[in-house]
């Protein structure tokens, strides 16, 4: 056996997940390992007729205050951390009868699952696992004599390892020993989050973020860029909680398009209408509602087809066999829906490339939780943009106020306008977009690219008149002068929805005037950089 190889002659098992508990036991049991353990893992192992030693017998204390202290002991914690190789700790084994422990198997208290289904406080509290978390550490920092399994998916590598060489080895005991961490890094920050939200503590001394890996991928934004993708502990349907039906695999900006898709479309509720978003570089080229989702996709195609050349479409209902098909026709990087039939998957099928991607539901726009961006040094960390068009008090400031046909398109652009890059320009028609202009440094400059690309999307479709004659038009954020609104009214817009609070909005509301426009004021920004 070389320097770095340390024999497993017991272990120490207390699993909440049991998932694969007994094949591992049985395995550890025929290699001669004495199996000690805690609570409902030592009935699951003894009730397999495997041999198991009580962690009281161990301690020589009973389980107490209904299973609060049971591992918190000098005969647990002295075995997980003597360093094998000091004499000194060898000769306190030795005098206070502690056996070696080599291998440390746990998974902690289901808290996170715990929040999830909103237990009360005190059943939240109750599922904090306090001597877990403890061995786990323990065992983490000696790894240089003792394995830490926190996860069933590793019970093969350490049984491997034990075939081979007798016990574990340095480079194992370490790569599991940064998972140890890792985990109880996690466990400990949804912990604190939870607490957070639950004392309304909007900005936490300490905030501690984690993930899960779901994959690494083949490179970030760009190739010379690593990356990885992790799914968070925040319960939402979206990209990282998909099941990817088809297609190869996806890549860091796949996902973060995708993501920005399914967002904006989850703001159009699938009982009220079909809607369909088309994203291109994290940016709505096309966004459209319909009586059905094959409707809703040549409208929101009509609106950029040019962009939407290898995009990203996002749907809000059960993809269906003739959406589907006039979805292949172009060449489209991911399909992404709440559901899809056998005969659309069937049609997705024959484009082996194109992700399919299936989340079993909508995330709801109106729900709280944090978004997070990293800065130089730091972390900005700010609440979810969750307001709704749906919900907004819209305030009539020109004479003319809007028709029915006309604030029905104004909701609509302004929806849409949440999704798209700031500065925002977004002419809409019909319950569909016309012409997008996203994240120029002047709000003019949008209003008029919008403008330019329903000229060319008019041009594509054998149109005289341009898309945004007798439109409306949206914009995230104020203007700060007329120029902004005059060119919308030069594109032939009719109405406005933006959210006023100008110094200037006087200006801008006597220029609607002399246009003939109607305005509506939000009161309600949506930024989004």
């Amino acid at each position: 056996m070389t320097a770095d190889i340390r024999p497993v002659t017991r272990a120490l098992l207390s699993v909440s997940d049991k998932t694969g508990l007994v094949p591992f036991a049985t395995a550890l049991v025929a290699h001669g390992v004495e199996l000690v353990s805690t609570g409902g893992t030592a009935k699951a192992i003894a009730d397999a007729g495997l041999p198991v030693k009580d962690v009281s017998e161990l301690t020589g204390f009973p389980e107490m205050m209904d299973g609060r202290v049971k591992t918190l002991h000098p005969k647990v914690h002295g075995g997980i951390l003597a360093i094998r190789a000091d004499k000194g700790h060898q000769a306190s084994l030795a005098e206070h009868a502690i056996a070696p422990i080599d291998l440390v198997v746990v998974n902690l208290y289901p808290f996170e699952a715990t929040v999830a289904r909103k237990a009360d406080f005190e059943e939240t509290i109750e599922n904090i696992d306090i001597g877990g978390p403890s061995m786990i550490r323990g065992a983490a920092k000696n790894h240089n004599d003792v394995a830490v399994v926190v996860e069933a998916a590793d019970y093969e590598a350490v049984l491997a390892e034990i075939a081979a060489h007798g016990g574990t080895t340095l480079p194992l005991r370490r790569k599991l020993a940064q998972k140890a961490y890792a985990r109880t890094a996690a466990y400990d920050a949804a912990i604190s989050n939870w607490f957070a939200r639950e004392l309304k503590e909007e900005a936490p001394a300490f905030r501690a973020f984690s993930g899960k890996l779901i994959e690494a991928l083949r490179y970030g934004e760009n190739p010379h860029q690593s990356a990885a993708f992790y799914a968070s502990d925040e319960i939402r349907p979206g990209v990282a909680t998909a099941r990817q039906v088809q297609g190869k695999q996806l890549s860091y900006n796949n996902i973060n398009d995708t993501d920005a898709a399914f967002e904006a479309v989850a703001e159009f509720h699938p009982a009220r209408t079909a809607a369909v978003v088309i994203v291109k570089h994290a940016n709505p080229c096309g966004v459209a509602e319909g009586a059905s989702l094959e409707e809703a996709y040549a409208k929101a195609l009509a609106c950029d087809p040019v962009s939407a050349f290898g995009g990203i479409i996002a749907v809000n209902r059960t993809l269906d066999a003739a959406s589907a098909r006039a979805m292949v026709e172009i060449f489209t990087e991911v399909i992404v829906a709440p559901d899809a039939t056998d005969e659309a998957i069937a049609v997705v099928a024959a484009k082996k490339n194109l992700r399919l991607l299936l989340t079993g539901g909508l995330p709801d726009p109106r729900a709280g939780g944090l978004t997070v961006k990293t800065v130089a040094g730091g972390l900005l960390v700010q609440g979810r943009d969750n307001a709704s068009a749906d919900d907004l008090d819209l305030k009539v400031v020109t004479k003319r106020a809007p028709t029915d046909r006309e604030l029905t398109d104004l909701r609509f652009a302004f929806r849409v306008a949440k999704h798209v890059k700031s500065n925002t320009i977004i002419y809409a028609k019909d319950l569909a977009t016309v012409g997008i202009g996203a994240g120029q440094m002047s709000r003019v400059d949008s209003a008029r690219i919008a403008a330019r690309k329903a000229l060319d999307a008019a041009e594509a479709l054998g149109l005289k008149e341009p898309l945004t004659k007798g439109s409306v038009v949206a914009s995230d954020a104020f203007f700060p002068f007329a120029d902004g609104l005059l060119a919308a009214v030069e594109a032939g817009a009719t109405a406005v929805i933006q959210p006023g609070g100008s110094m200037r909005d006087n200006e801008v509301i006597a220029a609607a005037d002399a246009a003939g426009l109607a305005m509506v004021f939000t009161g309600v920004r949506h930024f989004r950089h």
